[in-house]
C-alpha cells in the first residue's frame, strides 16, 4: 500500500479496488475492541466507504504528499497515542510527528494496536481538558 500511494493517487486507487480486506492487519486486541465498546466504529467505517474509498485515498496520500503547512507550525498542545502492535500505521510515523510539533506529546502504549489503542480514550479527554483553552 505504501509504494503506491508513493506512486500518486490514480496507483493507490487502483489497489484499493483490487485489494480484499485482510482481518490480519489488526491484532487481537483490536479484534476485541472491534466487538467490543467500540463497534460502532465499523459501522462508521462501512458508512464512510459506501459512497467510495476517497476518504481512505486521501487519508494514505497525506502520508506521502506535502500538507500545506510544516508540522514545526503546529502550536497548540498536541497529544499523540499510538498503540506498539499497531499494523496499519507504524508507531515510527507518530513518535517522528511528535518530536516536530514543539508542543506535541507522544504515548506508546506496548499491549495495544490501532483500535485498541482507542481504551484510554477517557485519560485523554482529562489531557486534552488540562492543556486545552481555558472557556
Amino acid at each position: 500500500m505504501a509504494g503506491a500511494a508513493a506512486t500518486g493517487r490514480a496507483a493507490l486507487e487502483a489497489y484499493f479496488t483490487s485489494a480484499e480486506f485482510d482481518p490480519e492487519v489488526f491484532t487481537p486486541a483490536d479484534h476485541a475492541a472491534l466487538f467490543g465498546p467500540w463497534s460502532w466504529i465499523g459501522t462508521v467505517a462501512g458508512q464512510a466507504l459506501a459512497t467510495g474509498q476517497g476518504g481512505m485515498v486521501d487519508d494514505d496520500l497525506a502520508y506521502v504528499t506535502p500538507w500545506g503547512f510544516g508540522p514545526r507550525q503546529v502550536t497548540a498542545p498536541a497529544l499523540l497515542l499510538h498503540g506498539a502492535q499497531d499494523r496499519l500505521v507504524p508507531s515510527t510515523h507518530s513518535a517522528w510527528l511528535a518530536r516536530q510539533c514543539p508542543s506535541a506529546e507522544f504515548r506508546l502504549f506496548p499491549e495495544d494496536g490501532h483500535v485498541s489503542v482507542l481504551y484510554h480514550s477517557a485519560p485523554t479527554m482529562d489531557w486534552l481538558r488540562a492543556h486545552g483553552p481555558r472557556g
